[in-house]
């Protein structure tokens, strides 16, 4: 299986660079994952397409404003990245210009109210930076600190929260479970009331989503790993609607990544963490999950590779033609699709 087999023409243009005023008003595009049929809806529409008694799966994590813009004592400028919390202060990061943050170099942030010194270099040219600062980090970030958008996205983003999903709240993600974008807390409050139970999970969300599979042989690519988990009130919830024969829908990749990678062999769930690299692509066997709503992902990407496993490649690249044709909006702050 070839990383080129994924590929797919994309007009630069329908990559989209900034959030629909309303999240609920991006169009969807529903696909019977077996037949492959399309039809063209709204996402608000996506209540007409749950049953009473799914439970819909959502992916809680929040983005850190984890870009620090700061400058060296010589004032060079450095921009450093946040990826994994290693504990005591310390941070696994990027670091621009990679060449001038070697060990023992320092870099101060703002007024200097937070400062880091370069650890140690990682053999993936990943920096470990430690923190100085007073207070709560996570406070001296939210001040400091910048959305870190992908890097197809140029325009600024007006207002930080449209980057966070509404039901946002565990601090973590170097990117945003974007498939959540597109709720709001009134769809949120129809979905219940139509008797759909609304289960969450975590996932944070590392770089490496957007990370190209540099590797012609799809079985070759290595996957970055992410911390998820799950809860005993979410393992319950979903073994009384696999028990009852009702569907577990995952709301982006994020979620199903999680289900898929905590899921016990006898099909089951308990409150579980880990550090998952599961890597989905078509041969792969679903356990958990039985729809998806997600976005239009990048092309010979990990992502594309998950939603041509849980339908086909050939369905999937059909529905990424039909959509460009009809000139539906890409990549994070894009438009949707349901995989039923």
């Amino acid at each position: 299986m070839k990383t080129s087999d994924f590929d797919y023409f994309l007009p630069e243009e329908l990559i989209a660079q900034t959030p629909l005023e309303k999240r609920d008003e991006s169009r969807l595009l529903v696909m019977d994952r077996e037949t492959g049929a399309l039809v063209h809806r709204k996402f608000y529409d996506i209540l007409d397409y749950l049953n009473e008694g799914d439970t819909l799966v959502v992916n809680n994590s929040r983005v850190l404003p984890a870009r620090l813009l700061g400058h060296r004592p010589s004032g060079g400028a450095v921009e450093v990245l946040l990826l994994k919390d290693k504990g005591d202060n310390v941070w696994e990061c990027l670091t621009k210009p990679g060449k001038k943050t070697g060990i023992g170099q320092t870099v101060i942030f703002g007024d200097g109210e937070l400062t880091c010194e370069v650890v140690d270099a990682l053999e993936d040219g990943n920096k470990l930076v430690k923190f100085s600062y007073e207070g709560i980090f996570l406070e001296v970030l939210e001040r400091l600190g910048r959305m870190p958008l992908p890097p197809y996205i140029k325009a600024e983003l007006q207002d930080a929260e449209r980057y966070q999903t509404v039901y946002s709240k565990v601090n973590g993600s170097a990117a945003a479970p974007t498939a959540g974008l597109h709720f709001t807390n009134e769809l949120l409050e129809k979905i219940r009331q139509k008797g759909i139970r609304i289960a969450e999970v975590t996932l944070h969300v590392g770089l490496g989503t957007f990370r190209p599979v540099k590797v012609d042989n799809v079985q070759e690519h290595h996957m970055h790993s992410e911390f998820c988990m799950i809860d005993e009130e979410t393992a319950a919830l979903l073994n009384e609607t696999k028990k009852n024969g009702k569907r577990v829908i995952c709301v982006g990749t994020t979620s199903c990544r999680t289900l898929e990678s905590l899921v016990g062999d006898d099909g089951t769930f308990c409150a579980k963490s880990a550090w998952t690299d599961i890597f989905i692509y078509p041969g792969y066997q679903f356990r958990a999950m039985d729809a998806l709503i997600t976005n239009f992902h990048l092309p010979q990407s990990t992502l594309v590779m998950l939603v041509a496993a849980f339908s086909s490649r050939e369905n999937i690249l059909n529905a990424y033609r039909v959509a460009v044709e009809e000139k539906y909006r890409f990549f994070s702050f894009g438009d949707a699709m349901f995989l039923h």
